[in-house]
């Protein structure tokens, strides 16, 4: 075989391999991508990692047996606010519904938007946490210096006390991060097109 063959086919192996690495890298990419909201629904459904359930309506069967929810806040990187709960403990009966607020400030000097995950420990009470009303996974923009006052409205289900594994628990935490999101852009309606053409002409 001659060099240049020798040579040609050495540059077409090390095409394939680099094809090959270059697909494999993008395939990860777009694996990783999407597993995020499969994983945020698949949570959401089962409660797994400590996540908490939402439902429509309170508990309608209180137990004279009360439970400690604490709550924590952090902020990830990218994202200047500060974020915290206002209050940051609670001693309620299990089964009885509860308010409690959660505030966030934006400290930057242009508006910033910033979208909150959340979960709960211990992971085995994460099924028997239920929120009626909660900010999270909901785009917040915030403008320069602006506050605002959250509310999460919840009840740690009665069946808590039934299996082995959380029957004995009787601290629960309620943690949330606010991440860096980029804002939706409004959507053009039809009679904003209308308009625009009209002016056009």
């Amino acid at each position: 075989m001659s060099e240049t063959k020798k040579t040609e086919k050495t540059r077409m192996g090390n095409g394939a391999v680099v094809a090959m690495c270059c697909s494999f890298v993008i395939g990860m990419g777009a694996m990783a991508y999407a597993a995020v909201p499969l994983y945020e629904m698949f949570c959401k459904v089962t409660g797994y990692g400590g996540t908490t359930q939402r439902v429509e309506q309170a508990s309608d069967v209180i137990l004279d047996k009360k439970i400690k929810v604490r709550f924590d806040a952090n902020v990830g990187p990218g994202l200047a606010w500060t974020f915290e709960p206002v209050q940051r403990e609670v001693e309620m009966k299990i089964g009885e519904t509860v308010q409690i607020m959660y505030k966030a400030r934006n400290m930057a000097s242009t508006a910033t938007t910033g979208q909150a995950t959340f979960n709960v420990t211990p992971q085995a009470a994460g099924a028997y946490f239920n929120k009626v009303q909660c900010f999270c996974f909901t785009e917040t923009t915030l403008k320069p210096g602006e506050e605002l006052i959250m509310p999460v409205v919840f009840f740690v289900d009665p069946e808590i006390v039934k299996p082995v594994e959380t029957k004995g628990i009787h601290t629960i935490t309620l943690s949330y991060t606010f991440y860096p999101h980029e804002a939706s852009k409004p959507v053009v309606s039809a009679v904003d097109v209308k308009t625009d053409n009209a002016n056009k002409l």
